[in-house]
């Protein structure tokens, strides 16, 4: 699957500020970039640093005034999308260090608060089949309505409001899965099928022996993703980080299927 990608965004800037930019759609294995292309109004300054687990990259800007950037995108996605329900749970002595931190709490994934609800609704069940309950039980349970959350909603306001956007719908699944004792991180991604079309959230969870995408909205099959950045949760992924006061101009997200 070929996805070409558009994204613009205007934000005006009473001073000079420093932005962290993550908006690039990394090169994978299984996603290839055959053409990509940034461009930002006059900075002060520019200089890229690695992302969380060196997937894809972050960009350091310092601007003032109307700060616009525009990014283009042609992927190659080459994923097979798996039986989600077949795959293995890794037990918890055998994970790699580089999991561990998937396990934990973090700021909007209280995990340690659902223990007792995940063995209870879920724990006749093992590994991804867990994990594929869980992902069905949220799309049927939860209502896709924006605006009813905000950048303090933590996964057990979203549990207990059975509401939310993207973001909200990955941080209960992460939530779930970790409280499960599977490893899930926060992936901001493109995907062809969000509805309204933006900045996509998802989960990742690690069953045998590697990560696999999972959206809890339905909107986006593992096959159609391009993954942009992974974190524990959206704090580590926000596509703009804002040292400063700023003021929305516009945005928009393009993702289309050639």
């Amino acid at each position: 699957m070929i996805l070409n990608i558009d994204v613009n965004l205007q934000y005006r800037l009473s001073t000079p500020t420093d932005l962290l930019l993550q908006v690039e759609a990394a090169d994978l294995a299984d996603q290839r970039l055959l053409h990509a292309h940034i461009d930002c109004s006059e900075v002060t300054h520019f200089a890229r640093v690695a992302a969380d687990e060196g997937l894809g990259e972050r960009i350091w800007l310092r601007a003032d005034g109307l700060f616009r950037c525009d990014y283009t995108a042609r992927i190659k996605v080459d994923r097979a999308l798996l039986n989600l329900s077949a795959l293995d749970a890794v037990p918890p002595h055998r994970l790699p260090g580089d999991t561990v931190r998937y396990l934990m709490p973090s700021r909007y994934c209280p995990s340690d608060e659902f223990q007792a609800f995940v063995a209870a609704e879920f724990g006749h069940l093992n590994g991804g089949a867990r994990i594929a309950a869980i992902r069905d039980w949220i799309e049927g349970a939860f209502r896709y309505v924006p605006g009813v959350s905000n950048a303090q909603t933590t996964a057990l306001d979203s549990f207990v409001q059975r509401q939310g956007v993207c973001r909200d719908f990955a941080h209960v699944l992460i939530t779930l899965a970790r409280a499960a004792t599977i490893p899930a991180r926060f992936a901001s991604v493109y995907a062809p099928g969000a509805s309204p079309p933006d900045f996509h959230a998802v989960a990742e969870v690690y069953l045998d022996g590697t990560w696999h995408l999972v959206d809890a909205t339905g909107m986006a099959p593992a096959d159609t993703i391009a993954r942009i950045g992974v974190g524990a949760d959206a704090a580590d992924v926000a596509f703009l980080n804002v040292f400063g006061q700023t003021d929305f101009v516009a945005q928009s997200v393009s993702v289309r299927v050639e």
